[in-house]
């Protein structure tokens, strides 16, 4: 089965390359063939190594539309798609889009989740922990969110002009992954794969790349949307495919089931699982989709014409 797996930010392709080899090769951690996938994992437009967008309007119904016609141009008339972070908003956004073979998707972070919080349920222990997580984060966690939603440039001069600042923006954006990050480096005790090693893998390549101010213009392309009058109660299309979403922990992601079912509809079966502490952070995706199918072989393409802007790539790896 070809599995399409979008990462998020500050994240890039990196935060997806340990999970190649278990889903493509599971036999070697302890899976069976069956359990093989396909994958696509395509780098964002702006970052890494995406061409940067060179007009407005590359938010994540559009880039979404962009990874439909990838999977079609290279071939695929049937796969699932995975997202965390801003990877789910645009998974999110293929699920409404239903392109034609996508089957289903999975998300790591609950698209939306701060905009409904008012109107879900903080009955049991685990509802109220999820509502004082998603308190904090709007208190002490949410100004990168706005900088970068409404001055992207201001901040981007700082991002390619200072290494230093590149890091700064980058490990101490929000205050639950500050913490995850500085668990890493200082006690040495990773969450999940974010590990020391894969923490400056990372910011090398945005450094090396140019494209600390191009992947936070999303932001901007989202709050151009999101704060525009009457958005706020304009419904989503909805979601045509199955969804199943898997919570990290309490931040950000963490909203029980009510969430989905608010955030989906009765046309979009949904499956929920919690994977709990030490599992990777909100928007650093490590997935295994339902589905098993047949183990499947590929190879690196350099993926052009599919809509994207230019010099967008994909690898495609087994």
């Amino acid at each position: 089965m070809p599995l399409m797996m979008t990462h998020g930010w500050p994240g890039s392709v990196i935060e997806l390359l340990d999970t190649i080899g278990p889903l493509t090769d599971p036999t070697k951690y302890g899976g069976t063939a069956d359990d093989a996938f396909h994958l696509v994992l395509p780098s964002l437009p702006g970052y890494g190594f995406s061409g940067e967008p060179t007009e407005l309007g590359w938010e994540s119904a559009r880039i979404a539309r962009g990874w439909g016609k990838l999977m079609e141009r290279l071939g695929y008339t049937r796969y699932v798609a995975q997202g965390g972070d801003v990877g789910a908003s645009v998974t999110d956004a293929m699920g409404r889009q239903a392109p034609e073979g996508l089957a289903g998707i999975h998300l790591s972070l609950l698209a939306g989740a701060l905009g409904i919080a008012d109107k879900l349920p903080a009955k049991s222990e685990q509802e109220r922990a999820a509502h004082a997580a998603l308190a904090t984060f709007r208190s002490s966690g949410f100004g990168y969110f706005l900088e970068q939603a409404t001055r992207p440039q201001t901040i981007g001069y700082s991002l390619l002009d200072s290494p230093v600042g590149l890091a700064a923006w980058l490990l101490d954006h929000d205050t639950d992954s500050y913490y995850k990050i500085s668990r890493a480096f200082v006690d040495g005790k990773p969450a999940g794969n974010l590990t020391r090693e894969s923490i400056v893998d990372n910011i090398t390549l945005y450094w090396l790349t140019g494209t600390g101010a191009s992947a936070a213009r999303w932001y901007w392309e989202f709050g151009q949307l999101a704060f525009a009058p009457g958005a706020a109660d304009a419904a989503p299309p909805p979601v045509k495919v199955p969804v199943a979403f898997t919570r990290h922990s309490p931040a950000r992601s963490g909203l029980p089931r009510a969430a989905g079912l608010r955030r989906f509809t009765a046309t979009s079966p949904i499956s929920t699982k919690s994977r709990g502490a030490g599992t990777l952070p909100p928007g650093k995706s490590r997935s295994s989709f339902p589905p098993k199918c047949g183990p499947h072989s590929a190879r690196c393409v350099n993926c052009r014409n599919t809509g994207l802007p230019a010099s967008s790539r994909a690898g495609r790896t087994s």
